[in-house]
């Protein structure tokens, strides 16, 4: 996988500070650890000593470099580091999902999936899959992004060091707070590329650059294939108002090869001054959640409301990153409706932090989504590419159509999904629901295949657990939606577009179910208009269903939805001043529909 050359930076205002004022600048990539990195603890087979094994292995057998094909990982993973094979498929899927595949390759995938008609033919299926050995060699090494040391589980957190300590703006120390996983940490990203580089540069030599005890040798090469493979994580800039390259474009620029030690003689890279070098130019990601809270484009999308412990609100650099670098932060969204289908969403990596008794609508194309620290609120979501990942929430429902679902340390969530991948459920989980999607927006067709995503294969019902270490956990934290708790959800709002449905519908038992609730509701109407009620006696019985109804509401918290539906009376200005109602967009304006309202009623228990 290739980093993104020739992107601009212009118009980067204030995010350049962190760069090199005096020429180059390399910083990790974001989305091998946002995206890549599990958040589990990894099996102690995923250590060095181990990947060391396989970096030497690899290169010796046919089907291992410089592709590695999935019968030849499973056979590593099985065989010799005794991984399960749904762990082995895990991480191979996972890297795969980080891969700049068009949509039509990955609808294409997706067919080929739903046609398998036995574990047989999906195996041949998969044996056809390869990946870069250099790149998925790194990618399992960042799988140690998670790992808990002894000393941080005894004291909370890693040793000062100078390197930590740089973290000097408040926003800065906002952003290591807000995020408490390293997946979002800029910082951490950089420390873990800074503490490691020199076992990342071993596991990308060649077997004979090293010695018979596994040790670099002193005058140890780097191929320019070495380089592409270090470019999975690293990518970087000749300065301010540059454009972004890839780490192996960077350094086919003959100025910085000689700085970093190449050799025309023997095309290679010194080791040692490859990584004097690379130390010397690491800086932050300009394009992190540092920089994204430091100098990022404030959005007025939300309501400041009165009782609300913290100030709401929206960041994004998404004007300025290039694409897997573009992000959008929205903090503190507290007891109101956000309704948005807009191209600052589009493409974008998306999180969610501590929302509160929301109703959050993102009916965009996104890259990924994160939700953390949310609590009692509904989030629906535009068709996402990779994957969403929820941690450490509480009554929280989730519908989308993604990637991969991800889900730890929450408790009574429940997750309407369509997904080609398992769930995958992390430690720490308590009262998870699964039920499958059920909803549509008119654009939600279109969505699905700006971004690969097809109504088949559905995996919503087969859940991966997965402990620390590649273990299995012995608990079950989840269920399966009874058909008799299951409601469709209506989307509210006014759009353009022409889905009417709900791309492929529902699975059997649910269609019966709400079938069956139909025919309950027209035989009550029936039965009423029987009744032969007169004038006043159709009045009371009127009144006395309202009454009961907006109890109803009132007692299941949908009072508060129907009236955050309600388009406020004042308008609030961005950034630069341009007037954006709460629910309205540049390009369109999603407006609260009286039909979908009346729709969203109709669909709800009380109906019933």
């Amino acid at each position: 996988m290739c980093s993104h050359d020739a992107l601009p930076l212009e118009g980067l205002g204030r995010f350049d500070l962190v760069m090199d004022q005096s020429g180059v600048s390399v910083w990790a990539r974001l989305e091998p650890f946002l995206l890549g990195a599990l958040q589990v603890a990894p099996p102690a087979k995923l250590s060095l000593r181990y990947l060391r094994k396989m970096a030497t292995y690899v290169r010796t057998r046919e089907g291992c470099f410089p592709e590695l094909s999935w019968p030849m990982w499973r056979h590593i993973a099985c065989g010799k580091m005794q991984l399960s094979e749904d762990l082995a498929w895990l991480y191979f899927e996972t890297f795969d999902l980080l891969l700049p595949h068009t949509p039509e390759h990955r609808l294409e995938w997706a067919e080929g999936v739903s046609q398998c008609s036995s574990p047989k033919e999906l195996e041949r299926l998969r044996s056809k899959l390869s990946v870069d050995t250099l790149q998925f060699l790194l990618f399992l090494h960042t799988q140690n992004l998670n790992r808990v040391s002894l000393r941080t589980s005894l004291i909370g957190e890693e040793w000062p060091s100078p390197r930590s300590t740089s973290l000097s703006t408040s926003s800065e120390r906002e952003a290591k707070t807000s995020s408490q996983n390293k997946n979002w940490d800029d910082q951490a990203h950089l420390t873990f590329i800074q503490n490691h580089l020199s076992e990342l540069l071993e596991l990308l030599m060649e077997p004979g650059q090293l010695s018979a005890s596994g040790q670099v040798v002193q005058d140890s090469q780097l191929s320019m294939e070495a380089l592409h493979g270090l470019s999975f994580l690293l990518e970087g800039s000749l300065g301010r108002g540059r454009t972004v390259h890839s780490l192996q474009k960077l350094l086919g620029r003959a100025p910085l090869q000689t700085e970093a030690g190449y050799s025309k003689l023997s095309r290679s890279f010194s080791a040692k001054h490859l990584q004097v070098w690379l130390r010397q130019v690491l800086s932050l990601n300009p394009f992190g959640v540092s920089a994204c809270l430091r100098s990022g484009k404030k959005l007025a999308w939300v309501q400041q409301v009165e009782g609300a412990m913290k100030r709401a609100r929206i960041a994004r650099n998404t004007h300025v990153a290039p694409p897997g670098s573009k992000l959008m932060l929205m903090s503190q969204v507290f007891r109101q409706t956000l309704a948005k289908d807009s191209d600052k969403l589009a493409g974008a990596n998306i999180k969610l932090h501590r929302c509160s008794e929301a109703f959050i609508y993102l009916l965009s194309p996104l890259r990924s989504v994160s939700l953390d620290k949310c609590r009692n609120s509904t989030v629906v979501l535009g068709p996402v590419e990779t994957s969403v990942h929820v941690q450490s929430c509480e009554n929280v429902r989730v519908v989308c159509v993604a990637g991969r679902l991800a889900v730890g340390a929450s408790s009574h969530c429940t997750f309407h999904v369509l997904t080609a991948t398992r769930p995958l459920l992390l430690p720490g989980n308590v009262a998870i629901t699964l039920g499958p999607f059920h909803t549509h927006y008119p654009s939600l067709e279109d969505h699905m295949a700006a971004v690969g995503q097809a109504v088949v294969p559905n995996a919503w019902d087969q859940p991966l657990l997965l402990g620390a270490d590649g273990s299995t956990p012995d608990n079950v934290p989840y269920r399966l939606l009874p058909p008799s708790e299951f409601y469709p959800l209506v989307v509210p709002f006014k759009m353009e577009g022409d889905t009417c449905e709900v791309p492929g519908g529902f699975p059997p038992s649910y269609q019966k179910a709400i079938d069956g609730r139909n025919q309950r509701m027209k035989d009550w109407q029936k039965t009423v208009q029987n009744a032969n009620l007169n004038k006043e006696q159709r009045k009371q019985f009127q009144t006395l269903v309202e009454q009961k109804f907006h109890e109803w509401l009132l007692d299941s918290g949908n009072r508060q939805q129907l009236d955050s539906l309600i388009p406020s009376a004042l308008s609030t200005k961005d950034h630069n001043g341009a007037t954006e109602d709460a629910k309205s967009t540049e390009h369109g304006t999603i407006e609260p529909s009286l039909e979908g309202q009346r729709r969203m009623v109709m669909q709800t228990p009380m109906a019933y």
